[in-house]
């Protein structure tokens, strides 16, 4: 593990870079996009892929580790592969991921894993058609389901699935999707719902806890917790009590924040750094690597705003206001 230069202001370790490549998805899901995208800005306020080298190139020479690529839907980008051959280039990178919506990944997952990405994290919130087009607006479960084999065949792994639980909507099927984990031998990871849509249509009652979550799952397949400390993981991570293959992880925000060992910081596509998805605040990078400064310059200012990170959100306080950005814009 490399020397952590990037530090937050109460002694947090930066390890791990988000950096959303596009605010655009052809996906609709309520919980994030319900009324379609905001109107696109000026194209080159989008940083080029020869910048997202860069800027990530400087976060890794500060001790960043992982590097997720997400969106929006990131394979919406042109050529995406390109950006991910460049990052893979990048030395002290030890995990280059994408998160996706897998509605291309069939078609391209050979060409990604063959461009130098590690692993793959796919979106899918429901394993039954019609929960699955009430949740994400579109009708493709079979083509996310078919891009997850793909994945798995040319060695995108350990694949990762993201399922946002709402009340309502898919609470009932969470030892469905425990059982999928168990057949393919796929980490499911359970989110609760997080006040990140464009409608701001969020509401508390509609949040399923992440105990709620465990309890359901626990009344078909024990779990069994992987470890007793998860640093700074996301997830609260459990095997199968009887060694079948699979996992389950549980990122409860709302209900069991994580904030005080949090490690990550975001990119989003058109550079502004965010240094918590519920900041109020961005840092425009971008500004400043056109403005032509140097290395050492982009370096310091990265490092000044990593000390602006939030102690933590306040999801939970009578004055919490939801972020003007999505989800789609802030990247995942």
């Amino acid at each position: 593990m490399t020397t952590a230069l990037l530090k937050d202001s109460y002694g947090r370790a930066i390890r791990d870079l988000r950096v959303s490549v596009t605010d655009r998805c052809n996906f609709r899901c309520f919980y994030c996009l319900p009324h379609g995208e905001p109107p696109a800005g000026p194209k080159d306020s989008m940083l080029t892929y020869e910048e997202i080298e860069f800027a990530v190139s400087v976060f890794v020479s500060l001790g960043v580790e992982k590097v997720r690529l997400t969106g929006g839907e990131p394979m919406l980008r042109r050529d995406i592969e390109t950006l991910v051959a460049k990052l893979a280039r990048v030395e002290g990178i030890r995990d280059l991921a994408l998160t996706t919506n897998a509605f291309n990944l069939a078609e391209r997952a050979a060409g990604l894993k063959a461009a130098g990405l590690d692993r793959v994290t796919v979106s899918l919130d429901s394993l039954r058609p019609e929960a699955f087009r009430e949740m994400a607006g579109v009708d493709m479960l079979g083509r996310v389901l078919e891009g997850i084999r793909a994945a798995e065949r040319v060695g995108l792994t350990p694949i990762k699935i993201n399922a946002v639980i709402v009340r309502g909507h898919n609470e009932e099927e969470v030892a469905e999707m425990a059982a999928f984990a168990r057949e393919h031998a796929l980490s499911m990871r359970f989110i609760e719902y997080m006040p990140l849509d464009s409608g701001h249509g969020w509401s508390r009652e509609a949040v399923v806890s992440g105990a709620e979550i465990r309890a359901r799952i626990n009344e078909r397949f024990l779990l069994v917790a992987k470890r007793i400390e998860r640093g700074s993981e996301t997830a609260t991570r459990y095997r199968f009590a009887d060694g079948a293959p699979g996992e389950v992880g549980i990122i409860a925000p709302v209900t069991e924040p994580f904030c005080g060992a949090c490690s990550r910081i975001r990119l989003t596509a058109d550079g502004q750094i965010r240094t918590c998805l519920f900041s109020k605040v961005e840092h425009s990078l971008r500004d400043v690597i056109r403005s032509g400064a140097s290395r050492a310059g982009v370096a310091d200012y990265i490092c000044g705003v990593a000390l602006k990170k939030e102690p933590r959100h306040y999801i939970n306080e009578t004055f919490f206001e939801q972020p003007a950005r999505t989800m789609s814009l802030i990247g995942g």
